[in-house]
């Protein structure tokens, strides 16, 4: 069974740019996972709001919360690798923001697909990026591979 408390604190460790950022891990299953990027001055662009690498971090932070803890039993055979990534800015985030991100396809196929072929597995994973007051900042899909060790 996953130990998804395990995960949340694990995450920081093995991630030190997720440790510097001070990523907050609010909810982890496997179906999402949500993380907060709270308001700090140190992390703010020209126009007052989280840099766009911070913004990014956060997302793909909570892509890969949400693949470990949805493959997590596969590890010692798979490594998870981020191949691919697509972000839109949608509106100007201020204060606190949270990614929440979900599969992208069922990861029952993913696991199928695997099993089939033993050959490296792709599949998106969806995060949405909201403000304090919930709405909508950016919008991002991540590539993830399962890859078979060799």
């Amino acid at each position: 069974m996953t130990d998804y408390t395990a995960i949340r604190e694990l995450m920081p460790a093995m991630v030190p740019f997720v440790r510097t950022l001070r990523l907050v891990y609010l909810e982890l299953d496997a179906e999402r996972a949500v993380l907060r990027l709270d308001d700090d001055p140190a992390w703010h662009n020209h126009v007052g709001g989280p840099h766009a690498g911070a913004l990014f971090t956060l997302a793909e932070s909570a892509s890969g919360a949400v693949v470990i803890a949805s493959f997590e039993d596969l590890l010692p055979r798979v490594t998870p690798l981020a191949a691919h990534a697509e972000i839109s800015y949608t509106r100007l985030a201020k204060g606190p923001v949270t990614a929440e991100a979900v599969l992208g396809r069922a990861a029952a196929a993913v696991r199928a697909e695997l099993e089939r072929t033993g050959k490296t597995v792709q599949f998106p994973v969806e995060v949405t990026l909201r403000d304090a007051d919930g709405q909508e900042t950016s919008r991002m899909t991540i590539s993830w591979a399962l890859r078979p060790h060799r």
